[in-house]
């Protein structure tokens, strides 16, 4: 768990410490054949994105998110000697406000930005953007450069060392490829929520498409404080945050 000054937390850079490494040799990757099943349409008439409360989050719904998110998509049981280098597609952070020492829980993962860094970096375009919004790696294309981990403002991108047992079906995934939050997106395809709003009760965290003005998350944006974490970026994030 990190603790990090308010004023920090918002207006400086967190980019990944992590060193280039050497393209990782023997990358396994499981491909499943699904049959095919009934989905919405992606189209840029969508922007998909989440607005987390961090006054209505404790720090259990985040453990309850983070449980979640492994469940649905497998991750979290690999075996490291580095705890620094397992993978990890959301983060429990306590943002101090140093004013009145006010104390926030958040969850920070993959901010799904307009203008993705990471999709900048990529030499391969394994990092990608939808239509919707939603930024994914294809594990196919990724060489395991780590570019993308770097080019990232929110440390938000795992990278896979060990090899893997026990995927999910929707979830290939695969030792020296790049990862990071999905937004879950075989649920939403299907008109569902990601599994971490899902396992909240509440509207601690809410999930639609941000251009909808008929939307439940558009319309509490038109009524509450929220910020972009590095707004000063311009990268225009789909994950916004209000209370800190």
């Amino acid at each position: 768990m990190k603790e990090l000054n308010r004023r920090e937390f918002i207006k400086s850079t967190t980019v990944a410490t992590a060193g280039v490494a050497t393209i990782a040799s023997g990358i396994s990757l499981t491909t499943f054949a699904a049959e095919p099943k009934e989905t919405n349409p992606v189209t840029n008439e969508k922007r998909w994105g989440m607005l987390i409360d961090t006054n209505k989050l404790t720090e259990t719904d985040i453990d309850d998110m983070v449980n979640a998110c492994q469940e649905e998509q497998g991750w979290g049981e690999e075996t490291h000697s580095n705890a620094d280098q397992k993978p990890s597609w959301i983060k429990k952070v306590k943002v101090k406000d140093t004013a009145t020492q006010r104390i926030s829980n958040l969850a920070l993962m993959c901010q799904h930005c307009e203008e993705p860094p990471c999709v900048d970096v990529c030499p391969t375009n394994a990092s990608m953007k939808r239509e919707d919004g939603i930024v994914l790696v294809d594990r196919h294309l990724c060489i395991g450069c780590r570019y993308c981990m770097m080019a990232c403002p929110y440390d938000a991108r795992s990278f896979v060392h060990e090899e893997l047992t026990n995927q999910k079906e929707h979830m290939p995934r695969g030792k020296g490829t790049v990862e990071s939050c999905t937004m879950c997106v075989h649920k939403v395809d299907k008109g569902e929520q990601p599994a971490c709003v899902e396992a909240l009760n509440g509207d601690a965290v809410i999930f639609g498409d941000l251009l909808d003005p008929t939307s439940n998350i558009h319309q509490t944006l038109k009524r509450v404080q929220s910020t972009q974490i590095r707004a000063d970026l311009n990268l225009n994030t789909g994950v916004r945050y209000s209370g800190i």
